[in-house]
């Protein structure tokens, strides 16, 4: 407000001066003039009270009359001047103003005021996303269609633009201005008790850490999310304490190295982590043995090509400027790859598998295609650099198809909407593609063809009160008593435990006879229906005495007809 106050007093001081000193002397002018009255007799001059009322009426082109009595030849001559010199400085006062309504730093004062005001008025956890690219934009839908409230900040005003044109479940105040200056975080809402965490999505690494460092150096307790594309700014960041750094090129390389190792690894997770109402996904079984051709030694090539050298992979590496991004210790085969022959001196003809993985989707189509009319029975993998090109992947025919941003989008989304998904996924790739095969047929079973409603629980006041209950009292409560159908306690709810966490221990897929206890920390799937009427076990005392003993507990009338008419829990049984 002190900004758009300023602005006004210094644009708009020169045309009140010309206001003020016209007014002053027109004013003065006709109170000094002698008038006559309707005999003609001389009259003694207007006071300044009757001279500003006339000019009042007469600049402002509303027209009154002559009053007290009809003017005399000075004064009309005098009212004449004052006419044109009002007139004159309403006109420049007003064209000053309707430029100052069209100035740029004037307009910038307005929405700054306008986003601080609803920035306060946010009375609910958010987070304060920097950069509004592809990155961004994923995350920010995915976060708004979960009802989490989100406060952007974008220094390019097309992105803010489309921002404010896109369709969002909540609200997304947004802010143009420069990431990297600590004030204008301030002004976003870093310093709001209601900010859990800032997300640096940029597209410039240097941009990101100083984000970083400015989130942390002023408020050291929030949680600080980062996009990092080399290893340098990775342990940068790290070492002032960033809480979590993702990696798009290493992601996708663990990622490609788990499904040729464990295909129901990446199933599992794909189906935990997908968007609610979407269909399952097929599994996808990346050839473990044979050779892989990799198109480009980059960031991308080198993270792909480690990986799936540690795992004893055969590789062979095509990159178009080896001088520069170098090649690996065994060699390679220098060129672009969309050429017929550089593919035919990497053995495509034999090979099982290639990655199209330079940083040109032009390129990357063009090896793919070529590639695949070498060898038709190729595994494809490409690197898609922008999402708009998302349908000429899938018309090529590519069976894996990376976009940086969409991952880093991703493992952001599921970091903030379920932590512990990120954890049981950093906990399962301990286990043995077996386990992952077995769970998966489980989940499969409970959920059909839809993907699983995945969700978070507390054992604590707040979110299982009348657990916590009934373990002081001496009625300690089974993770079995919770899958049990409030409705019917014969019915098991369609819903599964996949994790559970007490203090350092950490459990997959818990058996149902677990005791809980205050301070557990829990992670289901199942339906959505599950997640709901599992709610009325964990918060109502009665319908808990009902899953946990079969008993009927003590309704009143009231309750007990409600309860009947809902379904909350049907006829009893001992």
């Amino acid at each position: 407000m002190d900004t758009i106050v300023f602005l006004i007093l210094r644009r708009m001081r020169a045309p009140l001066l010309v206001l003020i000193v016209t007014y002053a002397l027109t004013v003065t002018g006709l109170a000094l003039i002698p008038g006559v009255d309707a005999a003609g007799q001389p009259t003694p001059p207007l006071s300044l009270f009757h001279a500003f009322y006339v000019l009042s009426y007469t600049a402002t082109t509303i027209g009154f009359g002559e009053i007290p009595y009809p003017f005399s030849d000075a004064q009309r001559l005098w009212m004449t001047l004052t006419i044109y010199a009002s007139v004159i400085a309403w006109l420049y006062s007003i064209g000053t103003l309707i430029a100052l309504l069209g100035d740029r730093a004037f307009q910038r004062a307005i929405v700054e005021r306008r986003f601080a005001r609803r920035v306060t008025r946010i009375a609910s956890p958010f987070h304060l996303v920097c950069g509004y690219g592809e990155t961004g934009q994923a995350l920010v839908q995915a976060l708004t269609d979960r009802h989490q409230r989100v406060v952007v900040i974008e220094w390019q005003e097309d992105r803010i633009n489309l921002l404010q044109i896109e369709s969002h479940r909540e609200y997304v105040p947004a802010l143009l201005a420069d990431a990297r200056s600590p004030s204008d975080l301030e002004a976003a809402g870093l310093r709001s008790r209601w900010c859990a965490g800032v997300v640096a999505l940029t597209d410039d690494n240097r941009t990101n850490l100083k984000i970083a460092i400015a989130a942390k150096l002023l408020r050291p307790e929030i949680k600080v999310f980062c996009r990092a594309d080399s290893h340098d700014t990775e342990a940068n960041m790290a070492s002032f304490g960033t809480d979590h750094i993702y990696d798009p090129f290493d992601s996708f390389a663990v990622y490609l190295a788990t499904a040729i190792q464990a295909p129901c690894l990446v199933l599992l997770y794909a189906w935990l982590s997908g968007l609610r109402d979407a269909t399952l996904d097929e599994p996808i079984y990346p050839p473990a043995q044979g050779l892989w051709v990799l198109c480009g030694y980059g960031r991308f090539g080198k993270a792909v090509y480690q990986r799936l050298k540690a795992q004893g992979m055969d590789l062979v590496v095509i990159e178009a400027d080896p001088g520069r991004v170098g090649l690996p210790a065994e060699g390679g085969v220098a060129g672009r790859g969309t050429e017929a022959e550089t593919l035919e001196q990497a053995g495509i003809q034999s090979a099982v598998g290639l990655v199209a993985g330079t940083d040109d989707d032009a390129n990357n189509l063009s090896v793919l295609m070529t590639a695949k009319q070498l060898n038709p029975k190729l595994f494809l993998v490409a690197r898609e650099n922008r999402a708009d090109n998302q349908e000429l992947y899938q018309a090529v025919g590519a069976h894996i198809v990376m976009h940086p941003s969409r991952i880093v989008a991703e493992r952001i989304r599921v970091r903030l909407g379920t932590p512990l998904l990120a954890d049981l996924e950093r906990y399962a790739r301990y286990q043995d593609h077996d386990w992952a095969c077995a769970l998966i047929s489980r989940i499969a079973a409970l959920v059909e063809d839809r993907v699983p409603d995945v969700w978070e629980l507390t054992i604590d006041a707040e979110q299982a009160g009348a657990v916590c209950d009934a373990g002081t009292q001496g009625a300690p409560v089974t993770l079995d008593t919770l899958l049990r159908d409030p409705s019917d306690r014969d019915i098991r709810l369609p819903a599964l435990a996949l994790l559970r966490i007490h203090k350092s221990d950490r459990t997959l897929l818990p058996e149902g006879r677990v005791v809980l206890r205050s301070g557990d920390r829990l992670l289901f799937c199942g339906t959505e229906a599950a997640k709901w009427r599992m709610q009325w076990a964990l918060r109502n005392c009665h319908a808990l005495d009902y899953v946990q003993t079969g008993g009927d507990g003590h309704y009143g009338t009231v309750l007990t007809w409600l309860g009947r008419r809902l379904g909350w829990h049907g006829e009893r049984r001992r």
